[in-house]
């Protein structure tokens, strides 16, 4: 297996892992995300912890994906290479804000336990201001943002040839529409969590799937590999 090869299957592997870990986290997060029932009820502490645990590993992926295939799309364009490198390094940041926003609601929860007399509407109140942040993230980080480097992606991805057009395609369509439906979701159209949410978010999720399916059986087309596009 030749070293671009070895990149594909790499590339691949990150993208499957950020699905993985994405859907993993929220579902585990699924208690902190109730400020109020979180900071004054038992908690769900470990369930928290390995919610974050998967978001860490989301991240770490994230990063992987752009870092990977930055040798392969700089020689495509390296400015717009370079621009999804950078657009992965914030989704991730933006990623990492929601994470400590949760597990500080956590630490809320046990000083609300070990503290007799504590003041439980201030508590309530940062828990409540807490998981807003996270919320926010997560319409920022794993919508807005992927949505424009899903675009960036995908262009490169259709202008090169390195991938079949179809997956391209998905790719413009996926990212369009997750920062189309990130944009309904800011003005109060439906709630991120719905079934709405769920539908618009279908083609960004098919989309980074089959790539990855694609990476790993087949990799890249060899034919834009040997050549150099102007940028």
């Amino acid at each position: 297996m030749d070293s671009t090869r070895k990149t594909a299957v790499v590339a691949g592997v990150f993208f499957l892992l950020t699905e993985v870990s994405a859907i993993g986290g929220l579902a585990l997060y699924g208690p902190a995300l109730d400020g109020v029932e979180h900071v004054v009820g038992s908690g769900a502490d470990t369930r928290v912890f390995l919610g974050a645990l998967f978001e860490i590993v989301l991240v770490t992926a994230i990063i992987g994906t752009g870092v990977t295939l930055f040798p392969i799309l700089k020689r495509q364009n390296e400015g717009a290479a370079l621009g999804y490198v950078c657009a992965r390094l914030l989704e991730a940041a933006v990623i990492v804000v929601g994470i400590i926003s949760v597990l500080s609601v956590v630490t809320l929860s046990r000083d609300f336990a070990q503290t007799p007399g504590a003041d439980t509407g201030s508590l309530v109140t940062a828990g409540e201001t807490l998981v807003a942040i996270h919320d926010w993230t997560f319409l920022f980080g794993p919508n807005f943002i992927l949505g424009a480097n899903s675009l960036v992606l995908a262009w490169l991805m259709y202008r090169s040839g390195l991938v079949p057009r179809f997956i391209a395609v998905l790719g413009l369509v996926g990212g369009s529409l997750i920062c189309a439906s990130a944009t309904a979701v800011m003005f109060g159209l439906y709630e991120q969590v719905s079934l709405v949410g769920s539908v618009m978010a279908i083609p960004v999720f098919a989309w980074e799937v089959t790539l990855a399916v694609r990476l790993i059986t087949k990799g890249f087309n060899p034919a834009p590999l040997t050549q150099v596009t102007s940028n």
